[in-house]
């Protein structure tokens, strides 16, 4: 058996099924937009595109919401009118994941606020549940969904999940918090993978889901 060429099927997969790239959007208002195209670039078959008005959008086959100021990355989503067709592509089906504030842009409640931005995963979220900046760390976890290694998690005034859903899978709880999660299309980690040179998380999002 030819173990060289099963080892170069499976990292070309996508040259196979024809050579079509995925394009792979970041939404590109505000936030850690740079280094998670660098991840990206990193993952065969991938295009990266950043993504600031509703055509760049439609273009994309999914979307990453980077981390940021989740007050600030919702009223620009308002701004740039990409609020509801947003929330029109998730529902359709468009796989989407949000990291630290992309997951509070994503989750129908947050604590202390009367409304949420996309409203469109069934959990409700703590901001700044880790308290302020220099109260951020990083640890190593094996998060099963993503691999049986140990990946390294970088929290920075880590938001986490309070409540879920019926339909949502929580991934990785830490002292009883949960840090992250899925629904049907969607994901939501309260860390930041694109802050490290670990690609298993992206590579996760971009081939399996």
């Amino acid at each position: 058996m030819d173990w060289k060429l099963i080892d170069w099927t499976a990292k070309n997969a996508w040259l196979i099924e024809g050579g079509k790239m995925k394009k792979v959007g970041v939404l590109a208002l505000q936030g850690s937009v740079e280094e998670h195209i660098s991840i990206l670039k990193k993952i065969e078959g991938i295009e990266p595109i950043k993504v600031k008005t509703r055509e760049e959008l439609m273009e994309v086959d999914r979307l990453i919401i980077p981390g940021g100021e989740s007050t600030t990355m919702g009223k620009l989503l308002r701004d740039f009118n990409l609020l509801n067709p947003l929330v029109d592509r998730i529902k359709d089906g468009m796989p989407v994941w949000g990291t630290c504030a992309g997951m509070i842009l994503l989750a129908k409640k947050i604590e202390g606020s009367p409304e949420g931005h996309l409203m469109v995963m069934d959990i409700q979220v703590r901001r700044n549940a880790y308290g302020r900046q220099i109260y951020s760390f990083m640890i190593r976890k094996v998060i099963p969904e993503f691999s049986n290694e140990k990946i390294p998690l970088i929290f920075i005034r880590a938001p986490y999940i309070t409540e879920i859903g019926k339909n949502v899978t929580p991934l990785l709880e830490l002292d009883g918090h949960i840090l992250a999660a899925k629904q049907e299309n969607m994901l939501a980690t309260s860390f930041h993978p694109e802050l490290t040179n670990n690609t298993v998380v992206h590579d996760y999002f971009c081939n399996k889901m």
